[in-house]
């Protein structure tokens, strides 16, 4: 696999996670500019969710949500006012998850990161 395929596998690993947590997936990859993408916007009742999907494979590169810095976290906040502005268009409450993904022999590992940022 490529790294967009081993990328698209860990956003559906994401998103099954998120289902079995009761999340109702509303979109994938949502672009509101080149540098500006939400890897899953999901809701539970009434409160909306960014996620952004990390896939490590070992540990050897760190934790995943040590990916996630604040230039990351600026362009996910940039991307999620694009989306609320355009599509949402009323109050909402939100909030940004990580959910990181480790291969250890190639098994995953998932941690949902509520509230990340």
């Amino acid at each position: 696999m490529n790294t967009r395929e081993i990328g698209s596998w860990g956003e559906e690993l994401a998103c099954k996670e998120l289902k079995k947590e009761k999340y109702k997936i509303l979109e994938t990859n949502y672009h509101a500019s080149k540098l500006a993408e939400i890897d899953v916007i999901a809701q539970k009742k009434d409160l909306l969710v960014f996620v952004e999907v990390k896939l490590r494979q070992g540990a050897s590169l760190g934790a995943g949500r040590e990916a996630v810095n604040f230039q990351k976290q600026q362009h996910i906040r940039y991307a999620a006012k694009h989306y609320l502005t355009c599509k949402i268009k009323k109050e909402v409450s939100c909030r940004f998850d990580v959910i990181e993904i480790t291969l250890c022999d190639g098994l995953p590992t998932i941690v949902h990161i509520e509230n990340a940022f």
